[in-house]
This record gives C-alpha cells, structure tokens and sequence, in this order.
C-alpha cells in the first residue's frame, strides 16, 4: 500500500508556469506506475500524463502534450508534473494516483490516490 500527499498547487496568471510534486509514503513507491489526473467543477476526472516504475515509459493527453512534463525520483518517492504556458482551462483540481500497471490512463486503473492539490489560473 502507498499513501500519495500533493503540493505544490495555487493560483497562476495564463502563460505562467507551476510544478506539483506527490510525495509517496511506503518502500514500494518505486514497483508502481504513477499518473497525473485532473478534476474540473462539474466535468469527470481526466487523464493528464503518466510514467512508468523507472521512468522510461511517459504519456500525456493531447491537451497537455509540449506543456507538461512528468517525471519521478525513486530516491525520494517523488513524483512531479512541471507545467508550462498554463491556460485557464488547465484550472481544476490535480490528483496524483498509482497503478500497477504502465500505461493505463482511465482512472479505474490506479489503486492508490491522494488528496488533490487545486490549481487556478487566471486569464
């Protein structure tokens, strides 16, 4: 089992940049996939990018694809999402999650999942 804390999330100005970090509790973080999802007001939680045990393996959805990156620390059972040139529709609440497979973006996929971080960025 892996307990997932977000930070890093706030209010930002369209074009301006945020980095959320997860940080993972237990010394299995490195045996899991992890991915980056998203929860707009009155929309479904979708998929934002994703990365494999080792890192090797990443994914994004379209509409964040050249904006965002993920990436993750074994190290330091850390697992981050950069995001840049944000626009106001990138604003929602952002859950980072585990799964134990690679490669699976729908949310019933991922076992594990933390609180949420919002991020709101204004026009």
């Amino acid at each position: 089992q892996v307990q997932l804390v977000e930070s890093g999330g706030g209010l930002v100005q369209a074009g301006g940049s945020l980095r959320l970090s997860c940080a993972a509790s237990g010394r299995t973080f490195s045996s899991y996939a992890m991915g980056w999802f998203r929860q707009a007001p009155g929309k479904e939680r979708e998929f934002v990018a994703a990365i494999s045990w080792g890192g090797g393996k990443i994914y994004y959805a379209d509409s964040v694809k050249g904006r965002f990156t993920i990436s993750r620390d074994n190290a330091k059972n850390t697992v981050y999402l950069q995001m840049n040139s944000l626009k106001p529709e990138d604003t929602a609440v952002y859950y980072c999650a585990a799964a134990y497979s690679t490669g699976v973006m729908a949310p019933r996929e991922y076992a594990y999942w933390g609180q949420g971080t919002q991020v709101t960025v204004s026009s």
